[in-house]
Parts: C-alpha cells; sequence; structure tokens
C-alpha cells in the first residue's frame, strides 16, 4: 500500500481523503492540532507528527459482529429478510457524446479534469441513490461478507464526528491531513467506532467501504460499479458544460443543493446545509435525469483504474480507464469539501484512492447494463 498522505508521483491528497498505510502518528499537541488554514495541498496546517509508544495495531472486528449487527439493523428496521435489491429503480439512460471533464481555474492538475473532450458513452442503467445503509445490511446478513475495514480492525474517521471517542479506540492521525482517526473497529455498521451505530441512518449511504468492497456488493445484486465516463454522463443530468449538476451557481437563490462543508474547515461546521456528516440519500433535489446527490455527501466510487494523463484514458467512444493501475476513480466529493480549498464536489471533478481504503465519506452507487 502507498504511504498514507501521498499518491504514489508524491502529489499530497485532497484534504478530505485518506489511505491506508502505515504513516501513522500519534496526537498532535493541543495548541498544534488543526491551527492555520487549509489549501488545496493541505498545506498550511500545523499538527506534531512526532511518533510516540502508542500502540498502533488494531484486531480484525469478528465476522460474526457484522452479520449480527446486519441482522439487528433490519429487524429494527422493517423486520424484511435479507433480498437482493431491484434494478427496477434504476434510471435508464440512452448515452450519447457530452464534453467530459473540466477546464475550471480551481482544478488540480494533478487530478487529471482537462482537457475537456468529447466522449461517448451507450446506452446504461443508473441508481437513483447511493447504496444505503439498508440495502448494505442486507447484503451482509444474506451472504455474510466481511469489509476490508472489518479485516483491517480500522478505518478512518473525520475527528468532529467522534468528540467523545476515547484515545484508546485511536491508532493514529495521517501525516498532513490530521482531521482524520485511524479508529479502532470503525466500519459501515460501526461507523465511528466502538459504540456508535447506523441504526439512524439507514436511508444514508454506507460509508467505510472499499473499492473491493462495493465491487462484492455489486457481484451480489447483479449490477457493476458505472465506468468514469457513465457516472459524469449521468451526473450532468443533460446539462452540458456546467460546473454542477444543477447549473453553475452553487446555491441559486440562496437554496443548498448538496451536503458539503459549511464554515471554517477542518474545525468548524455550521451545518447551514442540514447536515455535518451524511444525509439521506434522497435529500436534496435530483438532476435532471433523475440522479440524487452526485455532488457532496459522499464520494462515490468508479470501475476505472486512475490516471491523470488524457492518452490513457482510452478511445472517446466508451472509455473505460487504463488496463492497470494503483487507485480507482472517486467522483462527487462529500460532506467535507468547501470551495476554500478543495472544490472537488463540482461534476468535472474528480479524485483517486486505492482499492483497500476506507473512509468514513466514501461510498459508492451501481450501475447496470441496458439490457
Amino acid at each position: 500500500m502507498t504511504p498514507i498522505n501521498q499518491h504514489p508521483d508524491g502529489s499530497p491528497r485532497p484534504c478530505c481523503a485518506a489511505a491506508r498505510g502505515t504513516s501513522l502518528s500519534a496526537e498532535p499537541a493541543a495548541g498544534d492540532r488543526l491551527s492555520g488554514q487549509a489549501g488545496p495541498d493541505c498545506s498550511g496546517l500545523h499538527a506534531s507528527t512526532s511518533s510516540t509508544s502508542m500502540d498502533n495495531t488494531a484486531a480484525a472486528v469478528p465476522p460474526d459482529d457484522s452479520v449480527q449487527d446486519a441482522r439487528q439493523l433490519l429487524a429494527n428496521w422493517d423486520g424484511e429478510a435479507a433480498s437482493r435489491p431491484s434494478r427496477d429503480t434504476f434510471i435508464l439512460l440512452e448515452g450519447g457524446t457530452f464534453a467530459m471533464g473540466s477546464e475550471d481555474a480551481e482544478s488540480f492538475p494533478a487530478d487529471g479534469e482537462g482537457p475537456i473532450r468529447e466522449v461517448t458513452v451507450g446506452p446504461f442503467r443508473i441508481a437513483p441513490y447511493a447504496v444505503t445503509n439498508e440495502e448494505f445490511a442486507r447484503f451482509v446478513a444474506a451472504t455474510g461478507y466481511v469489509t476490508e475495514a472489518e479485516r483491517f480492525g480500522w478505518s478512518y474517521v473525520f475527528h468532529l464526528l467522534a468528540p467523545d471517542l476515547e484515545e484508546k479506540h485511536v491508532i493514529g492521525r495521517p501525516q498532513g491531513t490530521p482531521w482524520w482517526l485511524g479508529v479502532r473497529q470503525a466500519c459501515w455498521h460501526r461507523p465511528e467506532g466502538p459504540g456508535s451505530s447506523v441504526a439512524e441512518r439507514m436511508n444514508h449511504p454506507v460509508i467505510h467501504v472499499s473499492w473491493h468492497d462495493a465491487q462484492a456488493y455489486c457481484e451480489w445484486a447483479g449490477t457493476r460499479l458505472p465506468t468514469e465516463s457513465e457516472w459524469e454522463f449521468a451526473a450532468r443530468g443533460g446539462l452540458e458544460r456546467r460546473r454542477y449538476p444543477w447549473g453553475d451557481l452553487l446555491k441559486p437563490d440562496g437554496e443548498h443543493r448538496c451536503n458539503i462543508w459549511q464554515g471554517k474547515f477542518p474545525v468548524k461546521n455550521n451545518a447551514s446545509d442540514g447536515y455535518i456528516g451524511t444525509a439521506p440519500v434522497d435529500a436534496f433535489e435530483p438532476n435532471g435525469y433523475g440522479l440524487y446527490n452526485v455532488a457532496g455527501n459522499v464520494w462515490e466510487w468508479c470501475a476505472d483504474w486512475f490516471t491523470a494523463n488524457p492518452d490513457e484514458r482510452g478511445p472517446a467512444d466508451q472509455p473505460r480507464g487504463p488496463q492497470t493501475g494503483t487507485e480507482r476513480v472517486m467522483k462527487g466529493g462529500s460532506y467535507l469539501c468547501h470551495k476554500s480549498y478543495c472544490n472537488r464536489y463540482r461534476v468535472g471533478a474528480r479524485s483517486k484512492n486505492t482499492p483497500d481504503s476506507s473512509t468514513g465519506n466514501l461510498g459508492f452507487r451501481c450501475a447496470a447494463d441496458a439490457n
């Protein structure tokens, strides 16, 4: 796995992303932790990175815990037996040619958003919503699947979402992004670690799922992950060369259209959009094609390997990215994105992470062939 705070090319990760690796540090001094102004490359924030003798090991979550929690969550939710989701709700898109990517001034060259290029996608189906905790619980209850976060024994939790977490549950903080906590036992059904639950968030997007976990779910459900070009085509909702799924203004008529960071990142979120963490998958208005939350809320895995080189992204007709790679594409941004440093909730924006990584702001939605 790659170092936690760097891409393989040495460029810094987005402030809202964290990957698995070994570069975890202990608790920063109180005066140093999260002071200063965050920049797009995570510079400007100061935190101690000195190592201590803290225990940075983590035991895997017992496999039975996941299945038992899934069944209990479903019993409390509606009492129905686990079943596969139906593709009847998927939106059929006829495909077409569109302008993919962006050349926005606030984009980051290392992300490879540009140049804008004409891309054609064929007909396909895509879910209007990201996969929910309820749907993922049905998958786990039916199959006994154990996520990578559970096997590793920990995942990344944003610090403001776990203010009362005991220090013994924190294995460390990634250098360069100290707002992330490596939390023991954090996983899809314990999103903030020990003592937390998704019982009141069953209609929120599932989080703490790796690309491999998303693939496993899709295989069980008879679906697949969308390609990056399919995802962006669907997210644009029929609008051409617009910044957001609804147009060029972030808040038309002063109305919040997505769940992103409100306030000073990473120390204060005033939740003026209604949410501090994840929002229900049907929050806010859908785009022109009927897709919800394709800007903000949670990052969504795509099928493609990531490359910033436009010559490696495949043909203009139904591109599927490079044949190999080390990181997978993520699209959409999350509740941690803010215009002061990231702006990756723009529809043409993109990011990446290692396929074994999981965080509290990363989920997925399903797609399927048209037939």
